[in-house]
């Protein structure tokens, strides 16, 4: 046999084989068993039929006599007893009726149409005693009449006692053969089942040694095999000893093992080379890194210097108008000038002092002053500082103040620079804006008060680039407005070390821009406002 196929065939077959062949041997023995059984019972309960007759006919010769004796006894006492021997007689008929159906074979069925002849003799036997009975009765000397009476019942004694002697024998027979039997049945099968058992161990050890355990032993040599190839042991082989489907896969592992020890050897040879190139590849990332490091430095000291050179003149221009707006004796009132010229400069300081703090924060040196303030200033105070944009742009820039003020342990100037540098976005790079609402709205989170502040326009919203618009000097490539890009990092930066949260999304109907900033509260909130007006600057 070259095929595990035809072997496993064999093996499924011949246990097949042994089930079939035990359901047969149960199924014949149980229905022997039942057939056995069934006539046991029905001559048991022709006995019992054959003791209720018995009775029956006592009773009917009791009743005769008393008839006889006694000629005020009422007729239908006699009548009452013959019915009732009649019922039995047609009762014990029917079950030897039914066993002569449920015989086997001649030589039994024979053995019923015998019996039914002391049934007709005990039949016979009750209309002689009945026709006896009737003579008796017209009877008239007591001497003759009792002599009748004695004759009658001896004749009918003698005419009973032998056929139910042979029914009651009959049917002990009957039961006796039945038990003999049922014990030959049991020890006919206890005999096959043994043998059966004998017969299933042999075919199983056959097939076990022929089958089973040359293809165990092989599998667990494929097996130890393939434990010593992933262990690293390459070449590992195993003989091809048989050209069955083993063997098959014998063969094919004899390969891949081959192709493994080939592959090896590759990838041996390309991480080798692979060392080198990232060897240099890492000596280039290193250059790369210092030039990188170099020109940083140089853009953070840029921010500097710019800052530095910008806020000496500018102060110095702050002290002029002061100067011209405390002069006297003008001719022309120059106060409104130089107060506009005093707001515009001090905005252009802040920006100034702005991108020194984006080159502080980058290199270390900054410290918040954190401290408590309320939330609605600082919204208040960057509202003021743009306004001046949102009117020149004839944007509606609208302050919502909300139902409370929320008091933040915050540094007031950076909170200011985050919402003014979102706004001035909005401002810069919001084609077709029209309309920019900072609102102040106060929500708990884990039981806790947080203020949130929102920054929503009606412009086309944020390109889809998520978190990439919070990198350093990354702005939408469309906008046409030139810029740095460091607002929304800027933002992020201040929010977080807030302990605050700063996302992006879209305004109400999916239209517009919206960048929510939530921050915790101080421990103590603000008493609610009274007054809820909302405060607007610009242009309708």
């Amino acid at each position: 046999m070259r095929s595990l196929k035809v072997r496993f065939a064999l093996l499924l077959g011949g246990t097949a084989l042994l089930v079939v062949l035990a359901a047969a041997g149960v199924f014949w023995s149980t229905s022997l068993s039942e057939r056995t059984i069934e006539r046991v019972l029905a001559a048991q309960h022709r006995l019992e039929l054959l003791a209720e007759l018995s009775g029956r006919l006592t009773q009917y010769g009791l009743a005769a006599v008393e008839t006889l004796g006694n000629p005020d006894t009422p007729p239908e006492a006699l009548s009452v007893t013959r019915d009732a021997v009649d019922r039995a007689l047609n009762t014990v008929d029917e079950a030897i009726g039914r066993g002569m159906i449920a015989s086997e074979g001649p030589t039994e069925r024979i053995q019923y149409v015998a019996r039914t002849r002391p049934l007709a003799k005990l039949r016979a036997a009750r209309v002689i005693l009945d026709r006896q009975v009737y003579q008796i009765q017209r009877e008239l000397d007591p001497d003759r009449r009792k002599n009748s009476i004695q004759g009658a019942l001896n004749a009918f004694g003698a005419m009973t006692g032998q056929p139910l002697s042979l029914l009651i024998e009959s049917e002990r027979r009957s039961m006796t053969a039945g038990s003999e039997e049922a014990r030959s049945t049991s020890e006919r099968m206890r005999t096959l089942s043994i043998l059966g058992l004998v017969l299933a161990l042999a075919l199983v050890a056959i097939l076990y040694r022929s089958v089973t355990r040359p293809t165990l032993r092989r599998i667990e040599a494929i097996r130890d095999a393939a434990g010593a190839v992933g262990s690293g042991a390459l070449d590992t082989r195993l003989s091809v000893a048989t050209r069955d489907e083993l063997g098959l896969l014998v063969a094919n592992f004899n390969r891949m093992a081959a192709r493994l020890a080939r592959r090896e050897g590759r990838l041996a040879a390309d991480r080798a080379a692979l060392e080198e190139t990232v060897e240099a590849r890492t000596a280039d990332l290193r250059s790369v890194n210092e030039r990188l490091e170099m020109v940083d430095r140089s853009r953070r000291r840029f921010f500097a210097d710019v800052s530095h050179e910008l806020r000496t003149p500018l102060t110095v221009i702050l002290g002029e108008c002061d100067l011209a707006s405390r002069a006297q004796g003008r001719v022309v009132d120059y106060g409104p000038v130089f107060a506009t010229i005093r707001k515009r400069a001090q905005g252009l300081k802040r920006r100034v002092e702005d991108l020194l703090r984006v080159a502080r924060s980058e290199s270390g040196q900054i410290e918040l002053d954190r401290r408590p303030v309320s939330a609605l200033a600082v919204l208040t105070a960057a509202v003021e500082g743009a306004a001046s944009e949102a009117s020149k742009r004839r944007v509606v820039l609208t302050l919502e103040p909300g139902d409370r003020d929320v008091e933040l342990r915050a540094d007031p100037e950076w909170l200011r620079q985050v919402v003014e540098s979102l706004t001035d976005n909005a401002l810069r790079h919001a084609t077709g804006l029209t309309r920019i609402v900072i609102a102040l709205a106060e929500h708990e989170r884990a039981g806790e008060s947080w203020a949130r502040v929102t920054v929503t326009d009606d412009g086309p919203g944020f390109p889809g680039r998520g978190e990439d618009l919070f990198e350093r000097f990354r702005r939408d490539s469309h906008s046409g407005e030139p810029g740095f890009g460091i607002g929304l990092a800027l933002a992020r930066w201040v929010v977080e070390r807030h302990d605050g949260s700063i996302s992006l999304g879209a305004g109400d109907g999916g239209r517009g821009a919206r960048v929510t900033i939530d921050l915790p509260a101080a421990d103590m909130v603000l008493e609610q406002r009274d007054d809820r007006e909302r405060v607007k600057v610009g242009v309708a």
